[in-house]
């Protein structure tokens, strides 16, 4: 009897173990983290191999694609940005798709907190209307756009292309945004007015603070969008001194024609890819909590 409540009470006393995972969890996270690898091969290694072949000459490139350059030549940078014209397709960009980003996020995070925060006759509609929006093609929209900015004299020019990239994101960046102003405590906004703010105050002070992860998840999709936008800007934008850089990368190549300065190219690509990586850098932490918000709620 003794020797059974002994045992008992050291059985009832002893330390959990670690549970065992189950096997086929073991196998799901096993080819999970394989496909995973797999892709991150697939995405950095075209990355790395295209960063190490600006710093060839074509020659070196032909004789040995995969070994590294025996001078590390940055006159290919140099030569792109100045020769070529990528530095002023460069500017073009970042003054197009930064006056579009800052217009349609302000546009677009007003009209979703008014969507989601008041209620007023054909809310419904304004909202579904922006929906529709987003089913509607690019292409089909290409002769329609051409016409009207040319009567109103911005074809060719870098306010109406941003004037079309805002119309073009607004839809997206209302429907984006809709829910996270929907799930903010409205208590709050209330407690600002007690307290004597006025409604544009309550606004940017108080909602949009709030919003922030929001913010920060359709600005990084907006601006890839925007900065790798190549219909609009080649229907609507034809004259050189006014190319984006999607445009002065199709042209690049067909300016050459079959002598090609592939190291040039190469050089041309990494400035047009390092933008995006380093924004996608500064905004991913706001990223990440906007999923977790999501989830949590």
């Amino acid at each position: 009897m003794t020797a059974t409540t002994t045992d008992t009470s050291t059985a009832r006393g002893a330390a959990p173990g670690p549970e065992r995972e189950p096997a086929g969890d073991k196998v799901v996270a096993t080819v999970s983290h394989a496909v995973l690898g797999l892709w991150s091969l697939l995405v950095i290694v075209p990355l790395l191999w295209t960063l190490m072949s600006s710093f060839k000459t074509s020659s070196e490139i032909f004789a040995s694609p995969f070994g590294l350059p025996e001078h590390w030549n940055f006159d290919n940078y140099v030569s792109a940005w100045t020769t070529q014209g990528i530095g002023r397709y460069f500017v073009n960009t970042v003054i197009v798709v930064g006056s579009a980003l800052v217009i349609v996020m302000i546009l677009g995070s007003m009209c979703a907190y008014v969507l989601a925060c008041f209620e007023f006759r054909g809310r419904r509609f304004i909202y579904y209307s922006m929906l529709a929006g987003l089913t509607f093609p690019i292409f089909m929209a290409i002769v329609p756009l051409f016409f009207v900015l040319k009567q109103i004299g911005l074809l060719n020019t870098l306010p109406g292309l941003i004037t079309t990239y805002v119309a073009f994101a607004l839809p997206f960046t209302v429907f984006f945004l809709y829910p996270f102003f929907r799930a903010l405590p409205m208590e709050i906004s209330e407690a600002a007015e007690v307290d004597g703010a006025g409604e544009w105050r309550k606004f940017f002070q108080v909602m949009l603070p709030m919003a922030a992860p929001g913010l920060a998840s359709v600005a990084i999709f907006n601006f890839l969008g925007l900065w790798n936008q190549f219909l609009l800007p080649v229907a609507l934008n034809t004259k050189r001194e006014n190319y984006v850089l999607s445009q002065g990368m199709a042209s690049f190549a067909s300016q050459a024609g079959y002598n090609v300065d592939y190291g040039r190219l190469f050089a041309a690509v990494v400035i047009t890819v390092v933008p995006v990586l380093v924004v996608y850098t500064i905004f991913q932490r706001q990223l990440q909590g906007s999923v977790t918000q999501g989830t949590s709620k």
